[in-house]
């Protein structure tokens, strides 16, 4: 059986990329380390960095994930930026910075890169759509939950709990990863 070291210490992001590829005969492990979060202006540069980085320093086939918010009306900002955004004006200062913005579209992008041991990291996308509410809602999640408010649905992430939460999530990204490993 093949094997992907996944570095992450998120549970959810290990159950994800276990029903995505065990099928397949390919193991996921997880294992937590201190990548160096370069300063970029895409979520993909970040993730192919970090899953370089790990597939170097571990001498394995890595798979890392980096994702981000992404608001097209404030110029897709915070993007690249999310965690210090998320760190220092949080929730509260998004939906400030939109007072007055009727476009409230926006999205979480995932980018998955796979780096084979002396190779370049391959990436693949997952996108979850939806908007961005005018007041925190709900009691569940972290992060921007109490704020998204996904494609389709009139409450926030946040209103959801963790079972619930997660079907919103776009998987297109393992989908492709899956394929690609498959060939």
């Amino acid at each position: 059986m093949e094997k992907i070291v996944y570095i992450t210490g998120n549970k959810f992001k290990i159950l994800t990329a276990k029903k995505m590829l065990e099928p397949l005969g390919i193991s996921v492990e997880a294992k937590k380390i201190d990548c160096p979060e370069i300063q970029a202006d895409t979520i993909e540069e970040v993730a192919k960095y970090s899953s370089k980085y790990a597939s170097d320093l571990l001498g394995i086939t890595t798979l890392k994930n980096d994702s981000g918010l992404v608001i097209p009306s404030l110029n897709n900002f915070p993007s690249a930026y999310t965690k210090y955004v998320e760190d220092t004006i949080g929730e509260d200062g998004i939906i400030k910075l939109m007072e007055g913005i009727e476009d409230r579209e926006a999205y979480f992008l995932e980018i998955l890169a796979y780096t084979e041991h002396g190779g370049e990291p391959v990436t693949f996308i997952s996108k979850t759509e939806g908007r961005i509410s005018r007041e925190k809602q709900g009691e569940y999640g972290w992060s921007y939950d109490k704020i998204f408010i996904p494609k389709g649905e009139t409450k926030t992430l946040a209103c959801f709990n963790d079972d619930e939460r997660w079907k919103f999530w776009d998987e297109t990204g393992y989908e492709e990863l899956a394929k690609f490993l498959n060939k």
